[in-house]
């Protein structure tokens, strides 16, 4: 079975594995109790089922992609792409077209690549499946994923196969031939400096006396006591770390109430005012924001910027290499296609 979105299947694959609702261990946490919040992202719609599954839609040196392959493919480049599923004929065939010509390049890059020795295949298509599992909270919720998305073990394995054989050959034959020079990336830098552009930042820690949004007049105003209370500790000289490890209600309390460095939009805007408006070492007053009372202690705070040069260098260059491998990878397609016979039945 061929992976389901072309040659960068692995990746697509598990994203949509991941897609079908099992979290990831990668997931992050939210910027403690004082972050903004964010947008919520729909899930891509299935593509319908087609009539029949086994119907050829195209022979690529006599090997065939079926119907169903091309279903496959075409809902997980949606996916990949964060779209609703296609909703009329056009759209339809316009994601089917773009699907297809993704399998047709893997199909001709596999059938290249594979005539290819590769050391330890076993091993690294091992290395690849376990790092899938991984990405899942358990086997059980890999086994959940797996099913959701109509694949075996066994297909998932093949699938992943096939990508090693592929990037093996892409590395031997495209990737190794590539070398970026200083040159090259300092005139990208210097003709891109909009895109290493930082935003102001803040750097800073609080402690928080929470308010349920439910609260009364009554509780409300305890908790703005307590929080004054606090703020006459921190004033009179308290060490406000082990205050916000003892009083704070947010997350950030065994950290001292520390939130990292933040830039503008990413916490709610009565506490960023505030907080921005800060300099390093002040202490604010007592804030009021939908979460509670806050004291907001300003550690650090940078200016807008641009990064330097050294910082991005390594980033920069394995862009334009990266850039480079996919031009030149679908000129090796071209010249595949060149030799090859591809068959779309009537």
């Amino acid at each position: 079975m061929r992976c389901p979105t072309g040659f960068i299947a692995v990746t697509a694959l598990t994203a949509t594995l991941t897609g079908a609702g099992v979290a990831t261990a990668a997931d992050a946490p939210p910027k403690e109790a004082v972050a903004a919040p964010a947008a919520a992202t729909a899930a891509p719609a299935a593509n319908p089922a087609a009539a029949n599954p086994a119907e050829v839609v195209t022979k690529v040196n006599g090997v065939a992609i079926t119907r169903a392959e091309l279903d496959r493919a075409t809902e997980a480049l949606l996916g990949q792409s964060h779209m609703q599923g296609p909703t009329d004929a056009a759209q339809k065939k316009k994601a089917e077209e773009a699907a297809l010509s993704q399998m047709v390049s893997e199909e001709l890059l596999y059938q290249a690549a594979k005539k290819e020795t590769i050391p330890d295949l076993d091993k690294k298509v091992e290395e690849q499946v376990a790092a899938a599992k991984a990405q899942f909270p358990s086997p059980e919720d890999f086994e959940k994923a797996l099913v959701a998305n109509g694949i075996t073990a066994q297909q998932l394995k093949d699938f992943m196969q096939r990508d090693v054989v592929i990037s093996a050959y892409i590395e031997k034959e495209v990737s190794s031939k590539i070398t970026i020079t200083t040159e090259q990336a300092k005139k990208f830098y210097d003709e891109n400096l909009d895109k290493f552009k930082t935003p102001e930042s803040v750097h800073a820690s609080h402690i928080l006396i929470g308010v349920d949004p439910k609260a009364t007049p009554e509780e409300k105003l305890k908790a703005k006591e307590k929080a004054d209370g606090i703020l006459k500790q921190v004033t009179g000289g308290g060490d406000f770390a082990e205050l916000a490890k003892k009083e704070s209600s947010c997350p950030s309390a065994p950290q001292g109430g520390d939130l990292g460095e933040f830039a503008r939009g990413q916490m709610v805007k009565p506490f960023e005012d505030v907080a921005f408006s800060l300099k390093p070492g002040d202490v604010s007053g007592v804030v009021e924001t939908q979460f509670g009372y806050h004291i907001i202690k300003s550690t650090g705070k940078k200016d807008a910027g641009v990064m330097p040069f050294d910082q991005v260098k390594d980033k920069i260059e394995q862009y334009l290499k990266e850039v480079q491998t996919k031009e030149k990878v679908m000129a090796k397609v071209e010249e595949l296609k060149k030799a090859a016979k591809i068959e779309t039945p009537k």
